[in-house]
């Protein structure tokens, strides 16, 4: 069954949607949003305003079905960045350096660059902490300012020596706070990213780019200037439903996820402070918003608007209590269902939406494809180049989602498979269409409907590449140890 859906997708890459030419290749705009959910306008969550995240969409196709690769920074953004998953690489959490695991790999932005290519990045595209960004990769970057450090000068500049906004006693990795700053939207971290990519773009260019523009926001800590908390009073916020006896029917996989990070969101809830925290969630949102339609003004004024690619993404989605679980780390809905927009002149109709599943492993095989490159033939992603021009022609792959080793959502346009330790430990079963909360596990009364799903599942997983406690690694020089 497999094989001939496989042959009819591939059939329909037959059809021409190269972009143009080599001789006349078109820039990259490749902007992402970090820990961003699905709670935007366009994708009919109407939480708090995102104009111009709307905008955008309506500029080009909105993928409403999208998955991130895999519910957490490092492996997701490793996933899109090299375009294979981390069911291939071993690549399954924070703790992994991608570099010295496998260090011939070629990135997303280095093939851009190997091939003529300005490669250009800022903030957050890589993941974020020491190692994860080799300078080999870009010809200019510009790095991530990031809003915890602004939070202790401005504590400074007020003549406090606490370090955080919320009376919480604790606040794991510095990060678990949330709240207002009295500054303008230029003091934020983001901000600078965003004053960097918008004198990128007002330069003249000789060679196509590759510009990356990663906004930090809405991750944690949540801190936004106040206005955006003014224009979304606390009362006016609403709670997700953690609905009692949702785990009832969980297997002990789901369960294990679902506890990581309980202790915070039981922390959160004795002090009072869920609400605040998803008012300033929302709040980040909002301000990334603002970050977004900043770039794209810029963008709009320069001479790359006809000849340029524009794609928009979050790394994965965040969860605020629904199934008893806090953050991401899951393989639901809430966890994995981020904004995906790509506008493509010349190829994407205006207001164009598709609701067939795709996961942002496609970025890699779907950019160099568009862009006349030749595309690497070991990609785990698949050319989404086809639902460009026809969003709504039938389409037979999956988004694939994982999660540590051995633990695989399936998304379809209707459905979710989840396996958890290959099995061992359990697997669920939703029919999205009836159950779109998914409350109700599917697996012990329709455990037939998931043959179709499961041959979607990796063959095997890799062992987990080694973890930083396994190299020392020289800032300076960009060089890894083994230990």
């Amino acid at each position: 069954m497999r094989a001939v859906l496989y042959l009819l997708f591939l059939t329909s890459l037959l059809t021409p949607h190269s972009l143009v030419a080599t001789e006349s290749r078109p820039n990259v705009l490749f902007i992402s949003v970090d820990d961003m959910n699905d709670w935007v306008g366009c994708l009919g969550s109407d939480r708090v305003p995102t104009p111009n995240i709307d905008a955008l969409a309506e500029r080009g196709l909105l993928f409403t079905n999208a998955h991130a690769p895999s519910p957490k920074c490092a492996p997701s953004r490793a996933a899109i960045l090299i375009g294979k998953r981390a069911s291939t690489t071993g690549l399954y959490s924070n703790g992994h350096w991608w570099r010295p695991a496998y260090p011939d790999l070629v990135t997303l932005p280095q093939y851009f660059r190997n091939h003529g290519y300005t490669a250009a990045g800022g903030g957050k595209v890589h993941h974020h902490t020491d190692g994860f960004n080799p300078p080999d990769q870009w010809d200019e970057y510009f790095d991530l300012v990031q809003d915890k450090d602004l939070i202790v000068d401005y504590f400074k500049q007020r003549g406090k020596d606490r370090r955080f906004l919320t009376d919480m006693p604790r606040h794991p990795n510095d990060s678990l706070d949330w709240g207002p700053m009295d500054v303008p939207d230029d003091a934020m971290g983001d901000a600078q990213t965003v004053k960097w990519a918008t004198e990128f773009l007002a330069r003249d260019h000789n060679k196509p780019f590759f510009l990356a523009v990663g906004l930090f926001q809405p991750h944690l800590p949540f801190y936004a200037p106040q206005r955006y908390f003014d224009a979304l009073p606390i009362d006016q916020v609403e709670l997700p439903i953690n609905k009692p006896s949702d785990l009832d029917d969980i297997p002990p996989g789901g369960l294990e996820m679902a506890a990581n990070r309980r202790n915070d969101l039981r922390m959160i809830e004795e002090y009072g402070q869920l609400e605040h925290c998803v008012q300033s969630y929302l709040a980040s949102i909002a301000h990334a918003d603002t970050m977004l339609g900043e770039i794209m003004v810029a963008f709009d004024k320069s001479a790359y608007r006809d000849n340029t690619i524009v794609v928009f993404w979050s790394d994965h989605g965040y969860a605020f209590g629904e199934k008893d679980h806090y953050a991401k780390d899951t393989l639901w809905e809430r966890s994995t269902h981020v904004p995906f927009i790509m506008v493509v002149p010349e190829v994407t109709q205006p207001g164009s939406r598709t609701d067939n599943p795709v996961d942002l492993t496609c970025l890699y095989p779907t950019l160099t494809n568009l862009c006349g490159l030749p595309v690497p033939d070991d990609l785990d992603g698949v050319d989404v180049g086809p639902l460009l021009r026809n969003p709504d022609m039938p389409w037979y792959h999956p988004a694939i989602i994982d999660f540590l080793k051995g633990n695989t959502a399936i998304r379809t346009k209707d459905w979710r498979y989840i396996q958890y330790d290959e099995g061992r430990k359990g697997e669920e079963l939703y029919d999205l269409i009836n159950d779109p909360n998914e409350w109700t596990n599917l697996i012990e009364t329709h455990s037939e409907l998931t043959v179709p799903f499961k041959e979607w599942l990796p063959s095997s997983y890799p062992e987990e590449t080694p973890t930083k406690r396994a190299y020392r690694f020289d800032s300076d020089q960009y060089t890894w140890e083994k230990l």
